[in-house]
């Protein structure tokens, strides 16, 4: 009996030392969430001192938000099962918000009785801080990218936006090009000022006249009091004119003449309005070609070309996907009050492989329709739009037997995977191509590929 008393001592002390000398904080709690041990790591993370902590609620120490509402330390005691690797924060003695993961599990004694509960945190500030510090390389204002072609806009980008010279942006529909232009809005000398955005494209001459330079009395059936416009209400600030080229002839020359004048003059009016507002254009077509065919204004497109920007479209930036997918994700969280942790990896996978026509907005509204079908945990197949998965195998095997180009590509792209053992990265190397073009092709092709396609060995 002494001997069994000696053994239960020295295992009592060891497992003391063990938890004293650990990184991470660990506290129990018995039934009635009272404090009852707190060790050394727990001291530094939170800034309270265990003889400060014993005895106290959890919540009372921590102040985190899981507190609030899912607390993981109450459903391990409520459903009897361990939670790991739950993220949150809590507020530590300095009232500083402390990022941290948690696990939780049931204490309990020598004879199996559960009497209470056991947490182990981890402080995450240090990754949250390198992570933020690797996020803000990558990010200006709302845009995120680690494209090569993105990061090089993102360098002169901060000069761009402090000259205060006339922009250009071109892109398809879709890659963000109103975005683009409040990224320059919000870091130029402007940022404080109103940004108003108008589609010129959407409106008939006359109308579009009236909204960007306003109107007198008078000046129209129905014009019974003046109308100030847009251009007047972002005064001191910045004006997109996005789809600049579906515009007339004959509005080009009005909005020329308001560029290189710097003033304006409302439908109906008799004197002209000096206009202090910087001008971005926007369009999804090729104005260059446009002035070569005659259809776009040669002296407006030299006057709005001072310094131009091409945005990529979403299907030669795939590398940006994942993060896009996690800040839509933020987002919606955010504003649906939802709690979706991710998407399955697999289907990162074939988001990848997907040309995207509609580019970044049509990958936004497939997150969105993914979260009116899955409230928590992680977007599975069945949340996304079919569209996106591969077609049938009697449509696989038409497509390629019916096009010989195809087949041919279809055969260059097996021969490559079959001599790689399937290893889609060392096949992409040999065929001269992205990984994610490999697999977009892959996909596009109808290539069936074996349940163990050889990721997994090192080549």
């Amino acid at each position: 009996m002494k001997k069994n008393n000696t053994v239960n001592e020295l295992y009592d002390s060891s497992t003391e030392i063990i938890l004293e000398s650990i990184s991470d904080g660990v506290f129990t709690v018995d039934h009635n969430w009272k404090i009852m041990s707190f060790n050394r790591a727990g001291e530094e993370i939170t800034g309270i001192s265990r003889d400060e902590a014993i005895g106290r609620h959890c919540w009372e120490v921590f102040r985190s938000n899981m507190c609030e509402g899912d607390c993981a330390l109450k459903r391990t005691m409520k459903e009897g099962k361990a939670f790991v690797s739950t993220s949150t924060y809590i507020v530590n003695s300095e009232k500083r918000r402390i990022p941290i993961t948690v696990s939780t599990s049931l204490l309990k004694n020598k004879d199996g009785k559960i009497i209470g509960g056991v947490e182990v945190f981890r402080d995450h500030s240090l990754v949250e801080e390198l992570r933020k510090a690797l996020t803000d390389q990558y990010q200006i204002s709302d845009m995120v990218s680690i494209s090569p072609a993105m990061k090089e806009l993102f360098k002169v980008l901060p000069q761009v936006s402090e000259s205060d010279s006339t922009v250009l942006i071109e892109g398809e529909t879709g890659t963000g090009k109103e975005l683009l232009a409040k990224a320059i809005h919000n870091l130029s000398l402007r940022k404080e000022n109103p940004f108003i955005a108008v589609n010129c494209g959407a409106l008939p001459d006359t109308l579009l006249e009236s909204e960007l330079f306003g109107y007198k009395a008078g000046a129209f059936t129905h014009a019974v009091k003046d109308k100030p416009g847009l251009f007047s209400a972002a005064e001191n600030g910045t004006i997109l004119l996005d789809e600049i080229g579906d515009t007339s002839p004959a509005f080009q020359v009005k909005l020329l003449r308001v560029i290189e004048e710097r003033s304006y003059q409302p439908l109906g009016g008799v004197k002209k309005i000096k206009a202090n507002v910087r001008i971005i254009a926007a369009t999804n077509k090729n104005l260059f070609e446009m002035v070569e065919k005659g259809d776009f204004r040669r002296d407006l497109f030299y006057r709005i070309n001072v310094i131009q920007h091409k945005l990529p479209p979403l299907r030669d930036r795939m590398e940006d996907i994942p993060f896009l997918v996690e800040r839509f994700i933020d987002k919606l969280n955010t504003v649906r009050g939802k709690s979706v942790e991710g998407i399955d990896q697999d289907l990162l996978e074939i988001l990848m492989a997907h040309d995207f026509p509609g580019n970044i907005r049509e990958l936004e509204n497939i997150i969105e329709r993914a979260f009116v079908l899955c409230s928590e945990g992680y977007i599975q197949k069945k949340h996304l739009p079919g569209n996106l998965f591969p077609r049938s195998n009697v449509e696989r095997d038409s497509f390629t037997v019916d096009n010989p180009v195809k087949k041919a590509e279809a055969k260059a792209i097996m021969d490559a995977l079959k001599k790689h053992n399937f290893n889609r990265k060392a096949a992409a190397a040999e065929l001269g191509i992205h990984k994610s073009t490999l697999f977009r092709k892959i996909n596009r092709l109808g290539i069936q590929l074996p349940d163990i396609d050889g990721r997994s060995i090192q080549s």
